[in-house]
């Protein structure tokens, strides 16, 4: 060991959950240690939301270029993906360096250890640093925020390829001709989407039976047909058998076809950083794939350890880190809550169109025994849709609880659907009565208004 330390508090992990939460108990008082062996700010900062999120923007406003003609004049296009990458680099990242953050830390009063924490029992912690091992005695307790990785399916070949995750896709300053990505989530979607407006022939490879697996079908539908008529190939229900790499990616499917592209993108989902964290130390299971919390984010059947984050099962969204480590903070500091509610929990995937969803799906609603109803209201026959014109594609969906009579989840695909989202989230998580949203006022002419059309269909 190099040396000692104590602390009312050591957490473990510092995406944007625990970054907040080290600082706002530093900034309470509280004595912090914040230890994580990457960059302070964790995923959502350096390779995940906001670099994509830049790309997905630059992407948007290629294809808005390219609409033009359709409604009022007409347009030349030229990508230049340069623009992008150094905006990335230089805005988003700081050429991936988090010096901004880790003083952003310590200025709130919390210290920094760079290095691989690990619990050693109850009330310590050992970091593993490049200067050798740390422990850490804990006055109060630890709060585990370790976040997840890419997940990279265990297909025959692939490891042996230079096959890209989306730490490498935002880090791109040269596009390839052609690109496959295998996984039609939410990000092999985003990305998708985004380097074919860019002028790369993509396809995207589900071994599920549609892309957008968790969300509603009807929303699934019309990303696909989004994507297809950008020249994007969508072939879902279909796995992967073998990659090989002989200078281009030759990729084997499962019904027997293959695929030949530049570049291969694995976007297969994500697994949670929970195998080396010491959890066996604590009377926990270390194969677990999540940490069981309760309304507090404390963890069962370990004293004084908490989680947040994607570790924890609720949602691997940077809204519920915030979200938790919130909840965490009152815990920790002796507050009497509110405390943790997912009744509510919403998502957007920023294809175009948008998909926002709140709460349950129907396919959800019925198996958990809810006498469903739903409402649908397609976009393009809505006022603003029909205004708006191309790029109009999308739905609002509705479910609601015929008993109670309340909405238990919705979803709103469009052209800012995870904005439009925004008032069915209040309406799930308030438990809003049916009746009085139909009795409300929904501007004209607005996305939003076709909600009103939508509940007017629920039966």
């Amino acid at each position: 060991m190099t040396g000692e330390l104590d602390a009312d508090v050591v957490v473990i992990g510092l995406g944007p959950g625990g970054e907040h939460l080290a600082a706002t108990l530093a900034r309470a008082g509280l004595s912090v240690v914040g230890v994580d062996r990457r960059l302070v700010g964790g995923e959502c900062p350096y390779f995940g939301c906001i670099p994509s999120k830049m790309m997905i923007r630059a992407a948007d406003a290629l294809a808005e270029a390219r609409r033009v003609p359709v409604l009022g004049g007409a347009t030349e296009v030229h990508p230049d993906w340069a623009t992008v990458a150094d905006r990335i680099r230089d805005e988003a990242t700081d050429d991936w360096d988090d010096t901004v953050a880790v003083e952003r830390l310590e200025q709130a009063g919390a210290r920094f250890v760079r290095g691989h924490g690990r619990l050693a029992g109850p009330g310590r912690v050992v970091i593993a640093t490049d200067a050798g091992d740390r422990e850490v005695v804990v006055r109060r307790g630890v709060v585990l925020n370790t976040g997840t990785e890419p997940a990279v399916p265990p297909i025959d070949g692939l490891a042996d390829t230079p096959y890209w995750t989306n730490r490498d896709a935002v880090r791109l300053r040269e596009l390839p001709s052609s690109l496959v990505v295998l996984g039609g989530g939410a990000i092999g979607c985003e990305l998708a989407q985004a380097f074919s407006r860019f002028g790369v022939e993509v396809t995207v490879v589900e071994a599920g039976e549609r892309i957008l697996g968790p969300e509603e079908p009807e929303a699934s539908a019309v990303v696909v047909a989004a994507l297809e008529a950008e020249g994007i190939v969508v072939r879902a229900g279909v796995g992967v058998s073998a990659v090989a790499h002989d200078g281009a990616f030759h990729i084997g499917l499962a019904d027997g076809t293959s695929l030949d592209a530049q570049a291969l993108l694995v976007a297969a989902g994500r697994r949670t950083n929970l195998g080396d964290v010491g959890l066996e130390t604590v009377g926990l299971d270390p194969a677990a794939r999540s940490v069981d919390v309760d309304e507090r984010m404390r963890v069962a059947g370990a004293g004084g350890l908490w989680a947040i984050g994607d570790i924890t099962g609720k949602g691997a969204f940077t809204h519920m880190s915030m979200y938790q480590a919130d909840v965490a903070v009152r815990d920790l500091t002796g507050e009497d809550g509110p405390w943790a509610d997912y009744r509510a929990v919403s998502r957007a995937t920023f294809t175009d169109p948008e998909v926002g969803s709140v709460g349950r799906s129907e396919a959800q609603a019925r198996a958990a025994g809810i006498r469903v109803g739903t409402g649908t209201a397609p976009l393009p026959e809505s006022s603003r849709g029909w205004l708006h014109k191309v790029g109009n594609d999308g739905l609002i969906k509705v479910v609601a609880d015929l008993d109670r009579g309340v909405l238990v989840g919705a979803t709103a695909v469009g052209p800012a659907g995870g904005e439009i989202i925004g008032m069915l989230v209040t309406a799930v998580h308030a438990e809003v009565p049916l009746a009085t949203l139909r009795g409300m006022h929904f501007a004209y002419p607005t996305f939003h208004r076709a909600i009103e059309t939508a509940l007017s269909d629920v039966s």
